[in-house]
């Protein structure tokens, strides 16, 4: 699952990038690596932390760590309290502090910027969280993936949570809309949709047109609308907040065109 997210969210992110015209000419890339102190970590979710440096999840066998990144490639490793925590997401809070899921530990984490860690159990028994990201009303909103549930917790540690639409939905990633909503990707069995909840807990969906895409990774793009990977399609989609769906020509077919759904299924070429 961890390779899923992070190879749909490089693929979303370069797409972005090309919608916003950051990718109008060939340019020159130059890469560097900085490997992290503990061999095997297989570092995986990343945010830009509120200090200027890079906070990370460092997963693998027993691995269980938060790592950090000066922008010089200086790496500082804090382990997680829960042993097997299976920390998953990661984001910067309203208060200046790093929160994150822990996916088997069922917990979310807080990290200050000094390395201080703090966990707080869901209501929900193995719920595994896994997406998160800060809310509109200065709450942290999370995914519960086994549980079909939306989370919120406060900053001082109380959680909330909210059924989604549909039962069986697996959330996975999560991100604040421009319309003040949290959407999220539900790429359970037989559900695959689209998913939107307001701050009261409201939850909806829209289906998408394509059977078992498996929507994976979800973010707000540059025009107002929420870009999507789909997973099993090699697909990007786009909805706006009114709920339309439109799926990306195929890279591989770049002579045709674009097709267009709405949310009854029905197909149009746009030109």
């Amino acid at each position: 699952m961890h390779n899923r997210y992070r190879h749909s969210l490089l693929v979303i992110v370069a797409f972005l990038c090309a919608v916003a015209g950051v990718a109008k000419h060939a340019v020159a890339l130059t890469f560097t690596e900085f490997p992290t102190p503990t061999g095997g970590s297989q570092p995986t979710a990343i945010t830009t932390g509120p200090d200027g440096a890079l906070w990370f999840i460092e997963a693998g066998n027993q691995i269980n760590q938060i790592g950090r990144s000066t922008t010089a490639g200086v790496i500082t490793e804090f382990p997680i309290p829960t042993i097997n925590a299976g920390a998953s997401g990661i984001t910067t809070g309203p208060d200046g502090a790093l929160w994150f899921t822990e996916q088997s530990g069922n917990k979310i984490g807080r990290i200050t910027t000094g390395g201080v860690i703090t966990e707080f159990p869901l209501p929900t028994s193995g719920s595994g969280p896994v997406g998160i990201t800060t809310g509109p009303d200065g709450a942290l909103w999370f995914t519960e993936s086994f549980a079909s549930k939306i989370g919120r917790i406060t900053t001082d540690g109380v959680i909330t949570e909210f059924a989604t639409a549909a039962a069986g939905s697996f959330p996975g990633s999560i991100t604040t809309g421009p319309d003040g909503a949290l959407w999220f990707n539900e790429p359970g069995n037989g559900v695959n949709r689209i998913g939107r909840i307001t701050t009261a807990g409201v939850a909806t969906d829209f289906p998408i047109p394509t059977a078992n895409s498996f929507p994976n990774v979800i973010t707000t793009g540059p025009d107002g609308a929420l870009w999507f990977t789909e997973f099993n399609t090699g697909t990007v989609g786009r909805i706006t907040t009114a709920g339309v769906i439109t799926r990306i020509q195929d890279p591989d077919d770049p002579e045709r065109p674009p097709i267009y759904h709405d949310r009854t299924g029905r197909r149009a070429v746009v030109h």
